[in-house]
């Protein structure tokens, strides 16, 4: 049985850091290297794993060299591989820049691999591993879609990691339980640059609504309440994956029934904890790390 199935992007992340961004022409040397899986739905299912979760990823890996060192990566986090879909077109390869402030810009490489189609996974192979919450990231829309459906037939709360307005997030963000937004996401959605005045908007399309704004907190909605949810303070290094390890944890905590602002805290620690470290996977924390900071933090 799983807690959280992952549906959607698996990538390849080379994460440098720089004193701050090259201009046109400029050679630079970084100050730090990583490399190692990425991928919003890949990197939440790693969170939900450290966190002590039971997690399962369900998208694409290429067979080749950044797809067999994801895959290796993933088992070796305790993550159930057993959904992933392999073929010759490439793993996604992403290209990350950190600056001293802690942004950060990012390149995807994903050349011409296919969405996977929805007949790449039948429910049956889904529901022999009884999971509790699906999160999808919306970058498998074909896939994610029956998958969708299929879990609210089922009574399986689902989770959309909506970090930008595309395909997918357009076609999950009116479906799912829990609609977890990027402020950019809510922005560009109901086109405004004030996300308190996106958070009525997207409230009609989802019974509960988390807008995620970095050190300013979390604006929510829920069942016709709202509030705003303060944010960790910590030195941050480098915010990339901070939002996947949010969605980890936060759909974590609905299978765990966790309260509301519990919940909330929850996947705030572990989006704080997150920018401390260079590199999206290797700063996602542990369990003991977030116990500490929801006992000591601010």
């Amino acid at each position: 049985m799983l807690d959280i199935l992952c549906v959607g992007h698996a990538s390849f992340d080379v994460t440098m850091t720089a004193p701050h961004h090259p201009g046109a022409d400029e050679k630079m040397r970084a100050d730090a290297l990583t490399l190692g899986g990425g991928g919003p739905a890949a990197n939440a299912a790693v969170q939900v794993a450290r966190l002590g979760g039971r997690a399962g990823f369900c998208g694409y890996l290429g067979n080749d060299i950044f797809g067999e060192a994801h895959l290796a990566e993933l088992a070796t986090e305790g993550v159930d591989t057993s959904l992933i879909v392999r073929g010759s077109a490439p793993t996604p390869v992403s290209q990350i820049l950190a600056k001293p402030d802690g942004a950060r810009s990012l390149v995807n490489f994903k050349a011409d691999t296919p969405w996977l189609p929805a007949t790449a996974l039948t429910p049956n192979r889904v529901e022999a591993l009884k999971p509790r919450v699906l999160l999808f990231d919306g970058h498998e829309p074909l896939l994610s879609d029956p998958l969708c459906q299929w879990a609210k037939k089922q009574g399986v709360a689902t989770v959309l990691d909506a970090g930008s307005v595309h395909k997918g997030t357009h076609m999950l963000a009116g479906a799912v339980d829990y609609l977890v937004a990027s402020e950019k996401f809510a922005c560009a959605w109901c086109e405004t640059d004030d996300p308190e005045k996106a958070l009525p908007q997207l409230a009609k399309l989802a019974p509960v609504v988390a807008i995620t704004r970095g050190a300013r907190g979390t604006l929510w909605s829920r069942h016709g309440e709202q509030g705003c949810t303060p944010a960790f303070i910590v030195h941050a290094v480098d915010s990339t994956g901070a939002g996947d390890a949010f969605h980890g944890a936060f759909s974590l905590a609905v299978a765990r029934s966790m309260g509301w602002q519990e919940t909330l805290r929850f996947a705030s620690a572990a989006g704080a904890l997150a920018c401390t470290r260079l590199g999206a996977r290797t700063a996602q924390p542990d369990a003991e790390q977030v116990g500490a900071l929801l006992d000591h933090g601010s």
